[in-house]
């Protein structure tokens, strides 16, 4: 899964990729400081405990466990995962941010870092847009003090940007595409579409959702050869919509121009996005604290501890503006960074996560260790999907799958549900 961090210069996109991914990235106050992507993770925690908590719950029932002790570093966790963490049943997962180049008006045609970045867009599931809400900075990044581009106005070029990228992609051989539509009907014009933008993820639904779209919003528009670009508009925007959800990261919000959200919070809503008040530099000083052995912080808590180190080395200033900073995250609401993260993925894209396992009854993998994986997969994946998730060749010689919770034999297409513990038999 591939998150992308998307938006024009200068808003703090750098920034928010350093807090999610705790990278060290170039950060500075001009427009295109990116040029390449920055490509990195971040470590989501699960919304939900650990598989982990349930077992350990069984195993101490059973009298083959002791209850986790005060001094326990993990808090009770018993899972060793191969990547991420856990602790206090508290599960973190990976997923892949991508910090895109800035993106100006005109992109479409090439400006800027414009072609890049939208071939960017395309090995992306969802976008994050990051916003200055602040009003610093004009339209192309540059930082103006006050009085700058208002937040709506980002967010509306942003998407007629992509659309454009769209329907530059259909308009240069749409006339080929019509002919064959006169020649082999209806259908092939769905294929037409799907040939031109397969590149960029688009998939029959969404070409088949975009087509509907026309024809209900524009009842008179008669065959393809005579759509227009009003037409091509609608169908470009349908697309976009299914292809790249939109959530919002208002940043720089301690700085907000009062009144300027309203618009573009309801706009998001309607189009099924998030929007979530923040401040990156704020919730990197955070996580560098907390890197730093300053103070202890879970990612998307605005609540810590100071540490023994926080206390010798930490001044009374410093602790004063930390504290600020977790205040301001809290009545903010929303959870932040990690929140909004957390809202694309488990909302916006309902991924779910199953845990493999190779022994069903011990819940381990064939080294013995305890719910190795914890895999975030789509809503639909079957049991066989699952096999293939883990490794091609399992997939490829799928037998069945073993429900680990109930010892259940279950078929290939059995719809894997959130949480699922699942043992696969293979050939190989």
């Amino acid at each position: 899964m591939r998150i992308g961090l998307v938006g024009k210069p200068n808003v703090g996109k750098s920034t928010m990729f350093s807090a999610l991914t705790e990278s060290l990235v170039e950060i500075a106050n001009y427009p295109f400081t990116t040029i390449d992507p920055n490509v990195g993770v971040a470590w989501l925690p699960l919304p939900d405990s650990c598989a982990c908590k349930e077992l350990r719950s069984k195993k101490e029932g059973a009298g083959r466990l002791d209850a986790p002790s005060p001094d326990d570093p993990r808090l009770g966790s018993i899972c060793v995962p191969n990547t991420g963490r856990c602790s206090n049943h508290t599960r973190l997962v990976p997923v892949t941010l991508i910090d895109v180049a800035g993106l100006v008006p005109g992109a479409h045609e090439g400006r800027g870092r414009g072609n890049q970045f939208l071939s960017d867009l395309a090995r992306c599931d969802a976008l994050i847009q990051v916003i200055d809400v602040s009003g610093s900075t004009d339209m192309e990044g540059n930082p103006v003090g006050s009085g700058g581009s208002a937040p709506i106005e980002e967010h509306k070029f942003l998407l007629e940007e992509i659309e454009c990228w769209i329907i530059g992609i259909l308009d240069a051989g749409w006339h080929r595409g019509t002919r064959r539509v006169q020649a082999e009907g209806d259908k092939a014009l769905s294929n037409y579409i799907l040939e031109q933008l397969t590149g960029i993820g688009a998939k029959e639904r969404h070409v088949s959702q975009a087509i509907s779209e026309v024809i209900s919003k524009h009842p008179g528009a008669g065959p393809p050869w005579e759509w227009k670009s009003e037409h091509l508009s609608t169908l470009a925007s349908s697309i976009r919509n299914d292809l790249f959800p939109i959530s919002i990261a208002a940043n720089k919000a301690d700085r907000a121009v009062e009144g300027s959200l309203e618009e573009l919070s309801l706009m998001v809503n309607e189009a099924g996005g998030s929007l979530v008040l923040t401040s990156a530099e704020a919730e990197l000083a955070l996580r560098r604290a907390s890197i730093a052995g300053l103070i202890s912080n879970n990612p998307g808590e605005p609540f810590f501890e100071i540490t023994e180190k926080g206390k010798t080395d930490l001044t009374e200033k410093q602790e004063k503006a930390l504290k600020s900073i977790a205040q301001s995250l809290e009545e903010w609401q929303g959870g932040g960074l990690i929140g909004l993260l957390s809202e694309v993925v488990f909302g916006k894209l309902s991924r779910r996560v199953a845990y493999p396992v190779q022994d069903e009854t011990h819940w381990t993998d064939g080294d013995g260790n305890v719910l190795p994986d914890a895999l975030l997969i789509s809503e639909g994946t079957t049991a066989k999907g699952l096999a293939y998730e883990v490794h091609s060749d399992l997939g490829d010689g799928f037998i069945r799958a073993v429900d680990a919770r109930s010892s259940r034999v279950i078929g290939a297409d059995y719809e894997v549900q959130d949480g699922d513990i699942i043992s696969i038999y293979s050939k190989t």
